[in-house]
């Protein structure tokens, strides 16, 4: 058991805006294909106001909310993102997760290769 707690805590959320949903479900789609991701929360609506290239731009965008673990967030699953996003610089921010229901825990370390031979109760 102290191992699977100890593999918690290299568990992230990552935060992803996309310009429309299209994107993001393409993103989606290739980060569970790859088991980059153990889930992908898409909201829709979200209003960016931010700096660039010298003004403050308004935009709507999509959010991705991404579980996953550190391990594959550099190597693997930021490269990704950077080749399918059309953005010249997209916003991809990881935060640890630092607490949950185990069970949920461990469900996302399974299905993102970080746990071998889990035994998963409904």
């Amino acid at each position: 058991m102290t191992d699977i707690m100890n593999q918690s805590e290299s568990l992230r959320i990552v935060f992803i805006t996309t310009p429309d949903l299209d994107t993001a479900e393409s993103i989606t789609n290739a980060l569970l294909e790859k088991r980059l991701a153990a889930c992908v929360n898409i909201f829709q609506g979200l209003r960016s106001m931010y700096h660039w290239k010298g003004k403050i731009e308004d935009d709507q965008e999509i959010l991705l909310m991404i579980k996953t673990r550190s391990e594959l967030l550099e190597k693997q699953l930021t490269p990704l993102v950077q080749k399918l996003h059309p953005y010249q610089v997209p916003e991809i921010i990881a935060l640890p997760i630092v607490g949950g229901g185990q069970s949920y825990l461990d469900w996302i370390l399974s299905e993102t290769g970080g746990i071998e031979n889990h035994n998963l109760e409904s």
